[in-house]
């Protein structure tokens, strides 16, 4: 079911955020089921997908409570949060922004201002946390970072009206999800290909080998209750193995975060369902 909405511009992630499938929705279309009744995703992240389905009733979940809290203010705070975000961008220097860096407001609004501000000022709009859940990513080199797009988050607010918005472990889903007829969509850290492209610290909660079986094992449970579960990950041989048993379909994707730019290309991922595509 789609919400009707009719926002100045269509709604899209306020946050650049790494594996963010903004570019993957036209690959990702004919996977998606034709019709289920309520919509959950686990692994909220930038929540492009969520954006292009617009769902009704929808639970978008996320461990990090920074951007849950984000989601949170801009679906009931939009307002005085732009506002917040006019005076971040007015301040903008590298003494600014490592002083930004540095703080830890205190109210909602301003840890939401703080950290869209970030993600958009810092190198290559990564977003990633030392073990102590600091933000430890160094100014990026732009000479007119867009901060923010008002019409952008009017919109993004609007789609999230009505959506719940929950702090939990992507397990959490099992409990939530009680008809066969609902679709849930994981999109967790994925299993790197090498050493290097580890992208699981973006977080201070890692995701290791072990959680990639623990969330196969949540895939495979609610299959087996005849829920639509999509799935996106790394095309690798271990996330082949673990999903054998079910629908895996590869696509091309594009490398978009990467410190080195020669290292930004194609390469193929998996998109797994548990059901046959219509």
């Amino acid at each position: 079911m789609q919400a009707q909405l009719s926002p100045i511009v269509e709604p899209r992630p306020f946050l650049k955020w790494a594996g963010g499938k903004s570019q993957l929705i036209p690959q990702y279309t004919p996977y998606f089921p034709r019709n289920y009744a309520a919509y959950f995703e686990p692994f909220l992240g930038g929540g492009a997908v969520f954006f292009h389905l617009r769902p009704t009733p929808a639970t978008l979940i996320d461990i990090n409570p920074e951007l849950i809290n984000v989601y949170v203010c801009v679906r009931d705070a939009v307002e005085p949060l732009i506002a917040l975000l006019k005076g971040h961008r007015d301040r903008h220097c590298q003494e600014y922004y490592y002083q930004m860096r540095a703080s830890a407001p205190a109210s909602s609004l301003e840890r939401a201002a703080r950290l869209i501000y970030l993600n958009k000022t810092c190198f290559n709009g990564l977003y990633r946390e030392n073990s102590k859940g600091q933000f430890n990513v160094p100014i990026g080199r732009y000479k007119n970072p867009g901060i923010f797009d008002p019409d952008v988050l009017f919109a993004a607010s609007a789609a999230l009206r009505g959506v719940t918005i929950q702090l939990a472990p992507f397990e959490a889903v099992l409990d939530l999800v009680h008809s066969p007829r609902d679709f849930v969509y994981f999109d967790p850290p994925y299993h790197p290909l090498s050493a290097t492209s580890n992208f699981t610290s973006y977080s201070r909660y890692s995701f290791k080998p072990t959680d990639q079986i623990r969330l196969r094992n949540t895939f495979a449970e609610l299959a087996a209750r005849g829920v639509k579960v999509m799935l996106s990950n790394s095309d690798c041989e271990f996330i082949r193995e673990l999903y054998q048993d079910f629908y895996i379909h590869t696509l091309l994707a594009a490398r978009s975060i990467n410190s080195n730019g020669k290292r930004r290309g194609k390469i193929t991922e998996l998109l797994i369902t548990s059901y046959r595509p219509d």
